[in-house]
């Protein structure tokens, strides 16, 4: 009995925890908010996967990237450079958490977290986190990445 019901509170526990730690606060035509939703996750995969032709076209043509303590970087091009690792250098697991995204005509803000986990050439593994904003521009009926700016959690 005393088991069943510690089941039920750690059950009604994990809910309450998981509904206000992992809330998304999505504001916008649910189709763009979708299509937000999944350019994200793709992101990601694009990432993991090491496809830095696929990550570059999730920007626009003119976007701008922030990287932390670096300059601002411009244009598709230079963008995929920035991403492609060097030999050896992976990117095991790449995750985007928003927490909100607002979606104003042709336009949409997106802000969050990010997580991740880097292997060097040696076997050697580093966990990181941060922050980030993203600027959404609709190009062509596609969302697309227009400014990119993120940094690192202590």
């Amino acid at each position: 009995m005393i088991n069943k019901m510690l089941k039920q509170l750690f059950t009604v526990l994990f809910i309450i925890f998981t509904s206000t730690v992992f809330s998304q606060k999505l504001i916008g035509n649910q189709d763009d908010l979708d299509q937000i939703l999944k350019n994200i996750d793709q992101f990601s995969g694009y990432v993991i996967a090491g496809d830095y032709r696929k990550i570059g076209e999730a920007y626009t043509k003119d976007a701008k990237i922030f990287p932390e303590r670096q300059d601002i970087i411009e244009g598709r091009d230079a963008i995929i450079k920035y991403w492609t690792r060097p030999a050896g250098i992976k990117t095991s697991y790449h995750k985007i958490i928003p927490s909100e995204i607002k979606v104003v005509n042709n336009e949409a803000y997106d802000y969050g977290y990010y997580e991740g986990k880097t292997k060097r050439a040696n076997g050697s593994e580093s966990f990181w986190k941060g922050k980030y904003v993203i600027v959404w521009k609709r190009v062509n009926q596609e969302w697309k990445i227009y400014l990119d700016i993120w940094s690192a959690l202590k």
